[in-house]
């Protein structure tokens, strides 16, 4: 626990556990759950056992355990129940603070332990949807506001990408039986979040497509090399920070011109960069959500 962020505020534990600032104080006076900290100063804050003990109270608390009984257990006690909790299986929320657990303490075996919870209950689809992607946008928000480090990030995402990459390397071993289409999966300049686009090309996998994956920082001009060899490709991509809403316009411009005039092929993108935007060029979709996508695989 030594390389986590030292000091939360009661809001930095509402966003991560979920509950509420003014029941975080209510359990903290009535059951004495959390013992705050001051600064020379005498400001407040939260250290990281506090973190860690009220993770581990949420998901009991959303697991249906009453508050009052889950104040009365020792340390000890307490960490025996989350794992017995954890062995039964529960929503897809209390697995959520397990995986948060998991990342504060760069534990691997916990995040192992929750997948494969997660697996036996859910499929893989719902997992990634309802879990992977809320949990790394609560991940991104809370680092960037110094609660935690881009090394938690780090470290979850790429056991969340270990994961889809044995996925896609189970499924691409069969024969593409839908040749309607090929799709081609990038990323454009400047772009390196790639979970999604990952994700996407596992869905299309299993759907019998021909998939191209390309990955990360991709230029325009590099995917001309494409368009002899195929004759209709879909380009999906996924915008989370480039190119900036402002810089949109441009880039979709830039793409129509030079990869789908007078041609059979297409371009659909989301992330949030394009949430609400409407797409003013012909072959262009944009998706509010990766959702939507998988509905029109």
């Amino acid at each position: 626990m030594n390389s986590i962020a030292s000091r939360f505020t009661i809001k930095d534990l509402e966003n991560l556990s979920g509950i509420k600032a003014h029941t975080i104080r209510i359990w903290e006076k009535r059951y004495e759950i959390l013992e705050p900290k001051r600064t020379d100063t005498n400001i407040r804050y939260y250290d990281t056992e506090n973190l860690k003990k009220l993770l581990n109270v949420t998901l009991l608390y959303k697991g249906d355990h009453k508050i009052s009984k889950i104040a009365k257990l020792n340390d000890k006690e307490l960490n025996e129940l989350v794992k017995d909790h954890l062995s039964k299986g529960g929503d897809d929320k209390g697995y959520m603070d397990s995986l948060i657990l998991s990342m504060l303490n760069f534990d691997q075996s916990l995040f192992e332990h929750t997948f494969n919870r997660l697996m036996a209950e859910f499929s893989f689809r719902h997992i990634f949807i309802e879990v992977f992607v809320p949990l790394l946008h609560k991940i991104g928000i809370k680092w960037q506001s110094e609660s935690i480090t881009p090394a938690h990030e780090h470290f979850i995402s790429n056991l969340i990408k270990q994961k889809l990459q044995i996925g896609i390397e189970r499924v691409q071993q069969t024969v593409p039986t839908n040749s309607k289409s090929v799709y081609v999966l990038f990323l454009p300049d400047n772009e390196m979040h790639d979970l999604g686009l990952l994700y996407l090309n596992y869905e299309l996998l299993i759907n019998g497509s021909q998939t191209v994956f390309l990955g990360s920082s991709v230029p325009i001009s590099s995917l001309k090399s494409l368009l002899p060899i195929f004759d209709s490709i879909r380009f999906i991509s996924y915008f989370t920070v480039r190119p900036t809403p402002k810089e949109l316009e441009t880039y979709l411009k830039r793409f129509k011109e030079e990869i789908l005039n007078n041609s059979d092929h297409s371009l659909w993108v989301t992330g949030k960069n394009v949430i609400d935007i409407q797409s003013k060029h012909k072959g262009v979709e944009l998706f509010n959500d990766l959702g939507l996508i998988l509905n029109k695989i």
